[in-house]
């Protein structure tokens, strides 16, 4: 009796806090492995825009300072805001390229006051539908999720692939053997100290091996300290820098279709993360997970940022150490907010070069769609409507990654979703699964009989490989879900 009480007393791992050195490495490890994404859209965006290169800088330190804010509400929120997960939030990509065709159609100076007109707008409504948008966990069984977290990590690749190359394909020395070499290099390096380390040094293997590279890469010549050298020691991200917001009906309707492919990504992501740290993401914790991307959006533009959503680079790296404390993300938030508020710490983790960050987020990504495939393999595949619905979702999500240009005569706005392959791949797993395993033909009632229970054995499958056993249906426990996407022992709200 006493020793299943202290059992049933102790923390679950996502709500333990560690050491504080612990605590700090494993967060600056998150920061190491998103920081290249974060600052990456205003890059692009700032110069579309008509910024200078001082101003871009500028707009790159106040990414960092709202993705620290985004990531505090998601791992320690408050009220019903944040998922309580250890999930990362930052600036989507998916917001770049309308974001980029505003910034061309606008002059200058009304540019960014209209992007973050419309980014505050977007934020506002995604608040207020994510209790309606939460519910939509139901359809999202182990065959979509195994799929979408397949896709989420096959299509994060390339990005790994680009960096290891140099990350600017119109530089001479893109894809020079330099660059790959130490890619490769700093690829090796990890999978080594993964392989030799053990305990705290095997969970920041990661961070070790961007050291290790980065310091390797000095005297090979690829890194820069002119950032450094340039870097000012304070500097905050003064509110509306830019210009008070401004409010135009269409680029207000892009950005809310970018908004809702953010929340349909995040969902998967949550739904991802929640199996790796045991703890499955029910519809209340997606619903607090949204409204923390959401209002994180809304006040982003207040510091002239962009709209937040989950990195998924991260959920392959809490995948990998297998460190689940939110805590440990929450200190990466706070890293972000000092980074963003002193350009000479954020230009020393900008040192690493892109090579070197490639040959880890191989590693990185690899172990996202590996995490994917592991789910995949609890969702029922001997039937052959589920193998058919995977085919198709993964066919359709690697067009935009194997055919970049495959959509380019369509309507821009649609390109929004169609350049996403989580996005389109996400929703065709959806689709095809209302229509084969929900609306599907019922030819007596003993098919019915049988796809309920083939749907309640993919449910329970997927619950268990959670805790390791994908053989064995777990006991329904607090805060997990039942098959319906409901949390267990609760109605659903």
């Amino acid at each position: 009796m006493t020793g299943q009480k202290s059992e049933g007393d102790r923390k679950h791992p996502v709500d333990e806090t560690l050491p504080p050195l612990k605590m700090f490495t494993s967060g600056l490890q998150h920061v190491a492995a998103m920081y290249a994404g974060v600052v990456a859209p205003p890059m692009i965006v700032g110069p579309a825009c008509g910024l200078n290169a001082t101003e871009t800088a500028f707009l790159m330190g106040a990414s960092l300072f709202t993705a620290g804010i985004a990531t505090l509400l998601q791992t320690l929120g408050f009220w019903k805001v944040g998922a309580k997960l250890p999930f990362v939030n930052g600036v989507s990509f998916a917001g770049v390229t309308p974001m980029v065709a505003i910034g061309k159609a606008q002059s200058p100076d009304n540019a960014l006051p209209i992007i973050f007109g419309a980014v505050i707008v977007a934020g506002v409504l995604g608040f207020l539908v994510a209790p309606y948008f939460s519910k939509l966990v139901r359809f999202f069984p182990p065959v979509v999720t195994g799929t979408v977290i397949t896709l989420i990590g096959v299509s994060l690749l390339p990005v790994a692939f680009n960096w290891s190359q140099g990350g600017n394909d119109r530089a001479p020395d893109y894809g020079s053997l330099t660059n790959i070499g130490m890619a490769a290099l700093t690829f090796l390096i990890v999978l080594v100290l993964r392989r030799v380390l053990r305990g705290f040094l095997q969970q920041i293997a990661i961070l070790l091996g961007l050291i290790a590279g980065t310091l390797i890469a000095i005297p090979v010549g690829i890194t820069n300290f002119s950032a450094l050298s340039e870097a000012s020691l304070v500097g905050f991200p003064t509110p509306f820098h830019f210009g008070a917001p401004q409010f135009d009906i269409a680029a207000i309707v892009s950005m809310c279709i970018v908004m809702l492919v953010c929340m349909t990504e995040s969902t998967a992501d949550m739904l991802a993360l929640g199996r790796i740290v045991g703890r499955p993401a029910d519809e209340r914790t997606i619903e607090g997970g949204l409204r923390a991307d959401t209002l994180g959006t809304a006040l982003s533009p207040l510091f002239n940022g962009f709209a937040n959503s989950a990195f998924a680079q991260n959920i392959g790296l809490v995948a990998m150490t297998k460190v689940r404390s939110r805590f440990v993300v929450a200190t990466g938030g706070l890293i972000l907010i000092v980074l963003g508020l002193c350009p000479v710490a954020a230009s020393v983790i900008s040192l690493v070069p892109l090579p070197v960050l490639g040959g880890a987020g191989i590693v990185l990504f690899g172990s996202v769609a590996a995490s994917g495939i592991q789910t995949l393999a609890s969702a029922a595949m001997e039937k052959g409507d589920n193998a058919l619905i995977v085919a198709a979702a993964v066919g359709i999500g690697l067009i935009p990654i194997a055919a970049p240009d495959f959509y380019h005569h369509l309507p821009k706005d649609l390109l929004v979703v169609l350049d996403s392959g989580i996005s389109t791949g996400c929703l065709v797993a959806i689709v095809l699964n209302l229509a084969f395993n929900h609306f599907g033909r019922k030819t007596a009632e003993g098919d019915a009989a049988d796809e309920d229970t083939a749907h309640e054995d993919t449910a329970d499958g997927t619950a268990a490989a959670a805790h390791g056993d994908p053989e064995t249906p777990p006991q329904p426990a607090p805060g997990t879900t039942d098959e319906a996407g409901a949390p267990a022992a609760a109605p659903a709200h």
